[in-house]
């Protein structure tokens, strides 16, 4: 019997999941690894890791694994409600420590750090989410929520809204994001339109539009960065 075929607790101490993160870290462990790590035990003939490979593989990678409904992700030997939800605390997890980083009261001087907080925010949904950051004076945070949500083909945006709630929260400046389902990250004519209209409203009561990006499937567009706002 291979060591792959033998309960993880019987593997060398190296080669255990739990073990490698410990002296090597996260970073260390596959995918498989990672989701051995939450299944815990295997089943009769199949390790933790050899679990984990097999979903991995029938759901074609681990964002589309961890995507699943409860009802679809139970489908898979050994795996229950108990560890859909667990899979969803560690998303969650993973979604307030990128908020940390951003709420800390530091200035959001790395794009990336928002960037990384609005993907997995906004990256999965499947309906067209307008997603609004408040910043202080200094760059700070102060409030962030989705403010809209439409359609899977188009969300409908009221500028005024977006204002009225900007000076509700004595924001100086905002950093707006919305999704697109279909997974192409390009700006629309639309969201170019919606970016000048909201830029020029903000402008008149002095809060300033600092960026606008645009969540797809493997990418997102910053329109400051594109040079459009």
């Amino acid at each position: 019997m291979t060591v792959q075929h033998l309960p993880i607790k019987d593997w060398p101490q190296t080669e255990r999941p739990r073990e490698k993160l410990l002296h090597q870290g996260p970073e260390s462990l596959g995918d498989a690894e990672l989701l051995a790590i939450f299944l815990r035990t295997g089943i009769p003939g199949k390790s933790a890791i050899e679990m984990a490979r097999d979903a991995l593989f029938e759901a074609g990678s681990l964002r589309q694994l961890l995507n699943m409904s409860p009802a679809d992700l139970c489908k898979f030997k050994g795996i229950g409600t108990a560890k859909y939800v667990q899979f969803q605390a560690g998303l969650e997890l993973g979604r307030r420590y990128l908020m940390g980083q951003i709420e800390k009261g530091e200035a959001i001087t790395n794009p990336q750090i928002s960037r990384d907080y609005l993907i997995l925010q906004l990256r999965d949904k499947p309906y067209e989410s307008f997603f609004v950051m408040f910043l202080d004076s200094k760059h700070r945070v102060i409030h962030h929520q989705e403010l809209f949500r439409g359609t899977i083909d188009n969300a409908s945006v009221p500028v005024r809204e977006v204002v009225k709630e900007a000076l509700k929260h004595n924001a100086a400046a905002l950093i707006v994001a919305h999704n697109h389902p279909s997974g192409v990250a390009e700006p629309s004519v639309a969201d170019k339109a919606l970016t000048d209209t909201l830029n020029s409203a903000l402008d008149m009561v002095g809060v300033t539009l600092l960026d606008h990006f645009v969540v797809g499937d493997s990418e997102v567009v910053s329109f400051a960065e594109i040079g459009v706002l």
